[in-house]
């Protein structure tokens, strides 16, 4: 390991030092971490940068600070374990600000989840007219309600009651109760009216006849079991649909019974469709018809919460604005003295939006509708107005989705959080963000057991100058293609009128048979054109930036589809079922229940995972070990790394065609070193998204979209950022790989930041020249020297500074 002494300050107490760190993949890693610094984790994707900085030292600071609530408050929080590591002292809390998608809550939006909502209510509670009330007569969030009751008070031997009544003024919506949207059901996907409830009439997932729910049926008396629902009366089929909560009693037992529809709303509407299953998603796509609500307009508040306003303007008005007009709106109001300490917080909530590339957003989109970098930086929203010092800021790589624009001011917004005497750790692979840190650690040398070790630890110039991977591709540039190198198109993909989001009646075509990449700031339109106008139609392969969704048991195997025809053959070969040599059916481990490691129930106290005693962490039982394809066992399979199994399926006895094709696909997007059998909750996000290409383009990905693999289908890929996770070195290597598929037969269209793939564009079509209101305009089509030569466009400035021209 190279490393630079004299970054470290003398004094102890100002640093962070880790000794012995072994989770995941580290190799008994020691680091000193200055305090009050910017220190920058590089290194190829799998190298061990997320197992230091968040399995390791934020994971260690969220489990100290946990424990200092009492015993009785930890035991409603998360269990958390200590880090496998030998000392890890001179922690201070850690606020991790990760690219986890905000909440699945259909009612959080950007302003819930930030202090911008909050800071407006109470502004329109004081200024507002006329005065309805507090700031929770502008929330939609809270309900209206009055009643009366009793207060019952223990004094000494007597107890006193008294009668008491209260009220609540709340600015949700009646109607829709705060969602912005009503919902009507299509009834024939509930049920079939010629079949009894016996005879299965209900069709709702998780509803069956079997279980309580048909226990329930049966027994309510409200309706006859055995008689279709087709010739149910009036009241009957009110009651089947929509009775409310009732308490009734079957075979002597205390339930609750309640109609269809409320319990469709209760357990599947109340949460957002996204982060539903895709069965449940798929059902409540099917038989539910969302609108919006003619009540409140989609505003989610009453009528006399819209009533009150500030300059002419409600806060269902100003929730509804670009944060950009915002801003300006707010720098204008004239308010009294006693209220400009409230309207400055104001002002700097939403200038803090606007410094962070976020002022294309309103404070009323649903939060579950961000990227994953752009509730990132809503999270950094929370964080530039903090008082808080000496605290340690966590992140993983900030710089996703922005456009080199925009990394110019995330970096400025990086060094104010240190400037204010705070501690900020970056993950990160854009030599752009890298080039601001003050201290690097740098993974490697390789990925998974090959890496796991520190290979320089200095200054970023002591990084450019070593002989790490990173340090070797530090100041790579791709240059532009020669004119005699461009594709010429074979056709075109013609967008006409489209006007989603902030498009602007945009027409457009899109070239098939060469490599196009979109491109423009966030919030300018690109995911809106591409995932609005092409995704969906015939011969498009999408790959988006939604999270892979996956348990401890998911792993890669699982996920692309190489289990399936692995188990078929250990089965064929030894004469047994398949549902044998899958970890999650039959063949499981009967102690750990295939999961190698036993969690153990320790109650208040955090236990690590321990290696299962019963079959030594392989997750099988013994019996099923014995059977062996190839000269080897299941559980050795699993614990192959991809490169590995690709040779052992390609070819002699083990070879498996429809496993060697997906093998194949996840060697060439760099991922030959991660094993079969690695879970996916100890992938690192770059990985995730490799995996998901790489199951895309052998035809089994999670969608089951077939990806056709003939030379010459012409097929459409489109890909949302693939750089994303990258490391330096890895970026040629996809550009290999998107020339491939070209040369093949496909069209791929790249919605994408990085410069290098721009430069390797053969045609571009650049969106602004803003964001929101501002942008969703073509501001440049050609190709990529048209584009450096006329520098008309940000990213046309960005791209020639890139390229040296």
């Amino acid at each position: 390991m190279r490393t630079d002494p004299s970054q470290h300050p003398a004094d102890a107490h100002d640093l962070i030092r880790v000794r012995g760190a072994r989770v995941n993949n580290l190799k008994d890693v020691s680091v000193a971490l200055p305090k009050r610094r910017l220190t920058a984790f590089t290194g190829v994707s799998g190298s061990g940068k997320s197992s230091l900085v968040f399995g390791t030292i934020a994971a260690e600071s969220q489990r100290l600070i946990n424990e200092t609530y009492s015993a009785f408050v930890q035991g409603f929080m998360p269990t958390l374990s200590r880090p496998e590591v030998d000392v890890l002292d001179g922690l201070t809390t850690a606020i991790v600000v990760d690219q986890e998608r905000l909440g699945a809550n259909p009612r959080s939006t950007v302003g819930t989840v930030t202090d911008a909502d909050a800071l407006l209510r109470i502004l329109f509670s004081r200024l507002g007219e006329p005065h309805i009330g507090g700031p929770g007569a502008y929330s939609f969030n809270v309900a209206s309600a009055s009643g009366s009751g009793g207060i019952t008070v223990q004094r000494g031997d007597r107890t006193i009651t008294q009668s008491a009544s209260f009220s609540r003024t709340g600015g949700m919506c009646p109607r829709c109760e705060g969602r912005g949207s009503v919902n009507d059901f299509d009834l024939t996907a509930l049920f079939d009216e010629a079949k009894s409830l016996n005879e299965g009439a209900i069709t709702i997932p998780g509803m069956s006849m079997d279980g309580w729910f048909g226990r329930i049926l049966r027994g309510c008396g409200y309706f006859d079991p055995d008689k279709p629902i087709a010739t149910f009366n009036k009241r009957e089929r009110h009651d089947l649909l929509h009775r409310e909560p009732t308490k009734i009693k079957v075979d002597g037992i205390n339930l609750t019974y309640q109609g269809l529809i409320p319990q469709i709303q209760k357990s599947m509407l109340s949460k957002d469709v996204e982060a539903m299953q895709p069965h449940i998603r798929a059902f409540v796509e099917r038989a539910v018809v969302f609108t919006v609500c003619p009540d409140c307009d989609g505003t989610r508040l009453s009528e006399e919460a819209r009533s009150s306003k500030i300059a002419g303007k409600s806060i269902a008005d100003v929730s509804a604005m670009q944060v950009t007009d915002l801003a300006a709106w707010v720098a204008e109001l004239d308010v009294p003295g006693s209220v400009e300490p409230l309207l400055a917080s104001v002002r700097h909530a939403v200038d803090s939006f606007v410094a962070i590339g976020l002022g294309y957003l309103s404070l009323s989109r649903p939060s579950g509708t961000l990227s994953g970098g752009e509730a990132q930086r809503v999270k950094m929203v929370r964080h530039l107005g903090s008082s808080l010092t000496d605290v340690t800021y966590v992140f993983d790589e900030p710089t996703i989705g922005l456009h080199p624009h925009d990394i110019e001011r995330m970096n400025a917004l990086l060094l104010q959080l240190r400037d204010k005497g705070n501690t900020v750790l970056v993950v990160e692979h854009k030599p752009e963000a890298i080039a601001i840190a003050d201290h690097v650690v740098d993974l490697g040398p390789g990925a998974g057991t090959a890496g796991g070790e520190i290979v320089f630890e200095g200054t970023v110039e002591g990084l450019r100058a070593s002989d790490t991977r990173t340090g070797r591709h530090l100041d790579d540039r791709a240059s532009l293609k020669p004119a005699d190198a461009v594709r010429a198109a074979t056709g075109v993909l013609e967008v006409r009128g489209a006007d989603g989001h902030n498009l602007q009646d945009v027409d457009v075509d899109v070239p098939l048979g060469v490599l196009c990449v979109v491109t423009g700031v966030a919030g300018s339109g690109k995911s809106t054109l591409i995932h609005g106008s092409i995704a969906g139609r015939d011969g498009v392969v999408a790959v988006d930036q939604g999270a892979i969704k996956g348990s401890r048991r998911s792993n890669p195997a699982t996920y692309t589809g190489l289990l399936e025809p692995i188990r078929k053959a250990f089965a064929k070969a030894n004469g047994v079922k398949p549902g044998l040599f899958s970890p999650n059916s039959d063949g499981a481990c009967p102690v750990c229940s295939g999961m190698g490691v036993i969690y153990p129930d320790l109650g208040i106290v955090a236990g690590a995972p321990a290696v299962c005693e019963e079959c030594g962490g392989k997750r099988f039982q013994a019996e099923v070990l014995e059977h062996r394809f190839g000269g080897k066992d299941i559980s050795e399979v699993l614990a192959m790394p991809v490169a590995e199994a690709g040779a052992f399926f390609g070819a002699g006895e083990g070879k498996i065609a429809a496993a060697h094709k997906i093998l194949v696909w996840l060697e060439e997007v760099g991922l030959g070193y991660v094993t079969l059998g690695q879970p996916l909750t100890t992938l690192s996000g770059g990985e995730r998204q490799r995996l998901k290409l790489a199951a895309h383009m052998s035809g089994k990905g999670s969608s089951r979209r077939p990806a056709p693999d003939a030379p010459g289908t012409g097929a459409v890929i489109v890909l949302d950022e693939p750089t994303t996770g990258l490391h330096l070195a890895d970026v040629a290597a996809l550009l290999s790989l998107l020339d491939r598929l070209v040369d093949e037969g496909r069209s791929v269209i790249v919605i994408e930041h990085h410069q290098a793939v721009m430069a390797h564009a053969d045609w571009i079509i650049d969106l602004g020249p803003g964001a929101g209101h501002d942008g969703g305009r073509i501001v440049f089509e050609g190709t990529p020297a048209d584009l450096v030569a006329a520098r008309s466009t940000l990213t046309g400035e960005h791209l020639a500074d890139y390229v040296g021209a």
